[in-house]
């Protein structure tokens, strides 16, 4: 499969963008684990033309994490043009739009999916960013604003029309946000319309391997994009790639492995950003693994550890969970 020139494979697995969660540090630890293709958390184009530091950081890529992709959002066509250009600089294997952010501080401004509700003007970015770069350019959106608006197959041709190279799609409405069950139907008659001949990349609710090739298997997607079921398990994408490679399920990774990949994650974010916020952002990934799932009487333990403010804390509250279950 390939986006444009870009070669990625079969069947191939990507980490999909997700603000405070994909940092250059947790795409690096997903493609050491085996993605295809890594995305950027969301950039806003109004921040980024007013040269907001925090922001310009989020498009600071590493060679070992190529190709990674630069997403960006904003729902003026000349913000979104100049936001482009200056994305192309930083010189990222593709420049993606986001048309899919269900947050209301987002799609509420008619930003992300707010823009399902103004196709027009989707449809006018998306024609000029294609033309204002010459990176390839790829879309990523959902169904439709809500249930009475699923416009995807729709709405897919006039995207592609307008010279993306590539088009993920979530299987839900915006008002969905993200409750209930993606619905990979609608992803598979998008690929299945004839008129389409762009890559299609399906996601949401990939959180197994066997999922995943059934994904692949049943809806014909050219590529998935994996989430939420990478926050706190990065290996995930490991697991994946061997069951899609082999058709057998990878061999159990020790809990101790495990514990220790989320330790480094910590130990990068620190050096990133310092201890306190290196800490802080870290949370997300603490409580959203599933490696402490089904410990016993966890719960004091997990109040501990997501309140600790300093790495040695923490690492101690870690390490007494370790022995624990070493002990079991």
């Amino acid at each position: 499969m390939k986006i444009d020139n870009i070669e990625l494979g079969n069947n191939p697995v990507f980490l999909a963008p997700m603000e405070d969660v994909t940092d250059i540090g947790f795409r690096m630890m997903c493609k050491h684990f085996g993605a295809d293709m890594v995305y950027t958390e969301f950039v806003s184009s109004d921040a980024l033309i007013r040269s907001i530091s925090k922001t310009q950081q989020k498009l600071i890529i590493n060679e070992l994490e190529r190709p990674v992709a630069i997403q960006i959002y904003g729902r003026e066509v000349d913000a979104m043009v100049e936001a482009a250009k200056i994305v192309e600089e930083a010189k990222p294997d593709i420049l993606d739009i986001n048309f899919g952010c269900p947050v209301k501080k987002v799609a509420g401004k008619g930003a992300g999916a707010g823009m399902l509700r103004d196709i027009p003007k989707m449809i006018e970015i998306t024609k000029n960013v294609v033309n204002a770069v010459n990176i390839p350019v790829t879309v990523k959106t959902r169904l439709g604003w809500d249930n009475d608006s699923k416009i995807i197959v729709d709405l897919a041709e006039q995207l592609q029309d307008c010279g993306i190279k590539a088009l993920a799609i979530h299987g839900r409405t915006r008002a969905q946000m993200y409750t209930g069950e993606a619905d990979w139907e609608l992803i598979g008659k998008v690929k299945d319309n004839q008129r389409m001949n762009i890559p299609i990349i399906g996601n949401g609710d990939v959180t197994s391997d066997v999922i995943a090739k059934e994904k692949f298997d049943k809806y014909g997607v050219d590529a998935i994009m994996i989430g939420r079921g990478s926050i706190g398990r990065p290996w995930i994408f490991k697991e994946v790639k061997h069951y899609l490679n082999t058709g057998e399920h990878l061999a159990q990774i020790p809990f101790s492995e495990k514990l220790h990949i989320l330790k480094q994650q910590i130990i990068d974010s620190i050096d990133r950003l310092d201890e306190r916020r290196g800490i802080l952002h870290s949370r997300r990934h603490l409580a959203a693994t599933p490696l402490f799932k089904g410990i016993h009487n966890f719960r004091e333990t997990r109040i501990a550890m997501l309140r600790a403010e300093t790495k040695d804390e923490l690492f101690d509250i870690l390490s007494q969970i370790e022995e624990k279950q070493e002990g079991c």
